[in-house]
């Protein structure tokens, strides 16, 4: 059961299109509406999640995955950085 409200403020001419894409599926504004919030919000997630590569960008990316380290100065001097927490003492 559906009880958790979500309330919105729309222009009328966009009402009136949303009930008429609603009407065409033979849904009621509510369902349509939550409907296709779910489908965008769905989409968002996904797209900070997931990425889809042709066979010859997957080979190339999973080369640079499997490629050895390059030396990086930087992070080997921030590695050696003693950790304020780190006390010494066991």
């Amino acid at each position: 059961m559906r009880d958790a409200a979500i309330n919105l403020r729309a222009l009328p001419e966009q009402r009136d299109l949303i009930d008429h894409a609603a009407n065409l599926l033979g849904k009621n504004r509510s369902d349509f509406m939550l409907e296709a919030a779910c489908d965008r919000a769905q989409a968002v997630v996904l797209d900070q999640v997931f990425f889809s590569l042709d066979a010859d960008k997957f080979n190339q990316f999973t080369a640079l995955l499997d490629a050895p380290l390059s030396p990086n100065v930087g992070l080997e001097r921030l590695m050696a950085v003693k950790a304020p927490w780190d006390t010494g003492a066991a």
